[in-house]
């Protein structure tokens, strides 16, 4: 446990709160978060799969979070306090979260699932497309076919930055 850790390694994937209060990170395959001034960290997730790549919605209320728990990484999405974690998609693809949309009605996720056939690159793991999905679960709608990584919103919604992955 990190609790009895006095110099724990190996936290990566950190990610602050939005309103920059608290720390999600994963250490030893789960999720966990603290205060960001520090202090004893929750541990938010307990599964023998590895969960990483936590991401806040805006309004700092649930974590989407990838995870292999069914063999590759598939999108899940729990409260940023912790308890059960439900499963967004079934690809057989990995799949990294990257965001929630700017309503927070989405969460955004880069995957190698089908890339445009006009697109001059060729489909492969490091050149993955971005979609979305609701929180709620269902239907996937991609957004862009060409690799786009680390994604955030303007407040209202309308512009996107991004990371425009080059070969």
């Amino acid at each position: 446990s990190i609790f009895c850790q006095s110099n724990p390694q190996w936290m990566r994937h950190s990610s602050i709160s939005p309103d920059g209060t608290e720390i999600a990170f994963t250490y030893k395959g789960d999720l966990y978060k603290v205060n960001a001034n520090g202090g004893n960290a929750q541990q938010l997730t307990f599964h023998s799969a590895h969960d990483y790549k936590a991401v806040w919605s805006k309004d700092g209320s649930k974590l989407a979070f990838a995870s292999n728990r069914y063999g590759n990484f598939d999108i899940y999405i729990m409260s940023s306090n912790g308890g059960t974690a439900e499963r967004l998609t079934y690809h057989s693809n990995n799949e990294t979260p990257y965001s929630f949309s700017a309503d927070d009605k989405n969460v955004v996720f880069g995957a190698v699932r089908q890339d445009d056939v006009n697109h001059r690159q060729h489909p492969n793991r490091s050149q993955s497309e971005l979609y979305s999905v609701p929180v709620k679960k269902g239907r996937i709608s991609q957004i862009f076919t060409i690799p786009a990584e680390d994604i955030q919103y303007s407040k209202n919604g309308k512009k996107m930055l991004y990371h425009d992955k080059k070969g």
